[in-house]
This record gives structure tokens, sequence and C-alpha cells, in this order.
């Protein structure tokens, strides 16, 4: 008795035999009426990309800052003044348009 795998005698065999036996060539057109696959990415799925690609956060440093916030000691007027002075750069890039 002679006992074959799931590809019987001759061997595993592709499902679509035509199909699987189509190429292109180098140099060669492919028809226009052939089927393409096409993909389309949500506006949630590109935002979920655009969130997994943002950095780590570092838990240190944001407890550090918890903590100076709950002391009152985070905001100084040198900080103040750069975050006035960064909005005010921000503000005058919109005021060209």
């Amino acid at each position: 008795m002679e006992i074959y795998g799931a590809g019987g005698a001759q061997g595993p065999q592709p499902i679509y035999p035509r199909l699987a036996a189509f190429g292109v060539d180098a140099g060669q057109t492919v028809n226009a009426g052939t089927p393409r696959d096409h993909v389309e990415i949500s506006p949630l799925g590109q935002m979920l990309d655009g969130i997994s690609r943002l950095p780590e956060i570092r838990h240190e440093k944001v407890e550090e800052i918890r903590q100076q916030i709950a002391a009152g000691t985070y905001e100084t007027p040198e900080k103040i003044q750069v975050a006035l002075d960064r909005l005010m750069d921000e503000l005058s890039g919109f005021s060209s348009f």
C-alpha cells in the first residue's frame, strides 16, 4: 500500500492552474481591462497610523512635570515668555495667507 500526501502522487498543484502560470515579462504591457487591486485607507486608519508613529511616552518626564505642577514650580516667567514667543511666531506665520 502506498500513501501520498495531500497533493496526491504528483505533489501539490495550484488551485487555479490557469492563473498560476500567468506572468508579465519586463517590457510587456498588461491589458487595461485586467482587474487591479485597490486599497483605500479610512480616515480612522490614517489617524491610527499617525498615532502609531508618535514617539514613546517618557513616563519619568511626565511624572516629574506632574510633581512640579502640584508643587507650583512648573510655570516660571521664563517658560511663559518662551511659550508666548513661540505662539507669536506661529501666529505671524498665519498672517501671510
